[in-house]
This record gives C-alpha cells, structure tokens and sequence, in this order.
C-alpha cells in the first residue's frame, strides 16, 4: 500500500487491486442488440414514409391530397424520411465528421419538419378566413405566404447550428466512468447551451404549431386536418419533454439510445398522427375520397 499507483485511462485494476487490465473500447454499434434494433426501426419508418409519400404522389389529383396541400405535405414527407436517417448518425463509432452531422442534420430537418406543420396550420386558418370579406387573407393565401414560413425558420435554426460550430463545436470524447472496464466513445457536444438554444427553438416552433392547430381544431370540414395537426405537435411536444429529464439522467451508450428512440419516436408520432388517416382513406376507403362525398358532407 506504500507504492500504490494509478492505472492509466486506458486501464482498470483487478478486483484484487494488484495490477492494471486493459480497457475495453465500447459504443453503439450496429452488431449491439439494441443498436441494430435501432436501426432496423429508422431503416422501417424511412421505407414507410416513402410508402406514404409514393401513395400520395399516385393519388395527387383525389381531393383529401389537393385540401391538404401537396407541396407541403411532399416538403414533411421528404423532412420526416431524412428525420428518420439521421438517426443513423448516431450509431457506430462515432468520427469528427458525424458528431457534427448528427446535431446539425437533426436540427435543420426537425425545423423543416415542424415549420412544414405550422405552414399547413397557417393555410388552414387562412382559407376558413376567406369565407369572411376581405382581400388581405385571400391575397396571402393565393400569394403562398404561409410556405415563406419554412425558410425564414429554417434559416433561423442554420444560424443557430453555425453559431454553435464556431463557437464549440461537438467534438469525439471518452467516457472511462459510466460502465467498469470499459472506455465509451461518445460525441461530446461541445457546447451545452447552444445544444438546448437548438432544442429550445424546435420546440417553441412545435409549441406555436399546436397552438395554432389547436384554435382550428373545430373549424367545420370533412378534410381539415387540424385535429391530426394538433395531435401530432402534442406528442412531438410530449416526446421531447420527456426526453430532456431522462437523457439527463444516463451515461454512455444508453444516453445516446435515448436520443435516437426520442428522434424516432417523434417522428414516428408526425407521420402516425397526421398522414395514417389520409392513407386509410385513400387506400382502404376510396369511396370517402371522391368530391361528391365532400359536397354531401359539407352541405350536412
């Protein structure tokens, strides 16, 4: 005990505490249980939504497609397929490169994803408003204000994510406490605050979209969609919240788990809440997707 020394980083001792064993190198692969569930998952939910988006490009002239606007709902459908990727960045072993990627990609298309929402929210209002007289509201909707919404928030969120890269950009770290024995190479984010400056706009955004969504859940129409479009913004919203305390509170590869599942399970929640019902009346029950019906129903 006289001549005790440290083991290296790299190293642990023996559970006699009489020599120093070598590290095992740990993270997230692809070949780990839970990394390859993972993956299959964001590998699943991509494929589907390009199922979706196919089906709504085939059926782009029926009128649930034309009420809901095309261009829109194909802007969320390709915004939630590379959602759904970008989880990928998150598993295998991490590189300068990827660490980068993973925060900026997740970011930048999480905003196009939610601003594409609050677009379509915008729209909705807009043309109940055109019932009442006025040509300021017929002039923004005709003109497609509601779509300028997309880039400016975008925009906002690239100047965010720059900030964050010059300033303290994420960077490769190991971890040698959080599993015995073993080093965990994770994407340290470099900067915290700027981290949860970019959550934090994400989810105002998502929070101005169910509010929105939320004053025009009742507005009389066989195929508005506020209802979906407020549900999907509470789960995206209850996704995240949930996220912050439990992320917080683990190490290693499980943090990293965490962020992954809350990435696929928000965008799990877009696709489900807002394009399964279109999708089951278009496939399952064309008859209700034809104008007569929506007149029939409108004129009820």
């Amino acid at each position: 005990m006289e001549q005790c020394v440290h083991c290296l980083e790299d190293q642990y001792s023996n559970t006699e505490h009489t020599r120093c064993l070598q590290r095992h190198v740990s993270f997230l692969a692809y070949e780990d249980p839970l990394g390859m569930t993972l993956a299959c998952m964001s590998l699943c939910f991509s494929a589907l939504t390009a199922l979706v988006l196919g089906a709504f490009v085939k059926y782009n002239d029926t009128p649930i497609v034309k009420a809901n606007n095309r261009i829109l709902s194909y802007i969320l459908l390709i915004s939630i397929t590379i959602c759904f990727l970008c989880s990928l960045l998150f598993i295998g072993h991490p590189h300068i490169v990827t660490c980068i990627l993973q925060q900026t990609t997740f970011g930048v298309f999480f905003t196009v994803a939610v601003s594409t929402v609050l677009a379509k929210t915008i729209t909705v209002v807009l043309a109940f408003k055109l019932t009442t007289p006025g040509k300021k509201m017929r002039g923004m909707l005709v003109s497609g204000a509601p779509k300028f919404v997309i880039p400016i928030c975008t925009m906002v969120q690239f100047i965010l994510c720059g900030i964050w890269l010059v300033t303290s950009p994420p960077f490769i770290d190991t971890d040698t406490h959080s599993e015995h024995g073993q080093i965990i190479i994770v994407c340290n984010k470099g900067s915290v605050i700027a981290f949860h400056f970019v959550l934090g706009y994400l989810g105002s955004l998502a929070l101005g979209s169910f509010t929105v969504a939320f004053l025009a859940r009742n507005l009389p129409d066989r195929f508005n969609e506020a209802k979906f479009l407020t549900f999907s913004m509470l789960v995206f919203c209850s996704v995240w919240v949930t996220f912050l305390p439990v992320y917080h509170s683990t190490k290693g590869k499980v943090m990293v788990a965490v962020e992954v599942f809350s990435i696929l399970a928000s965008s799990a929640g877009l696709l489900g809440c807002i394009f399964v019902p279109k999708c089951y009346v278009i496939l399952i029950r064309p008859d209700l997707n034809s104008l007569q019906k929506f007149r029939d129903r409108s004129l009820y």
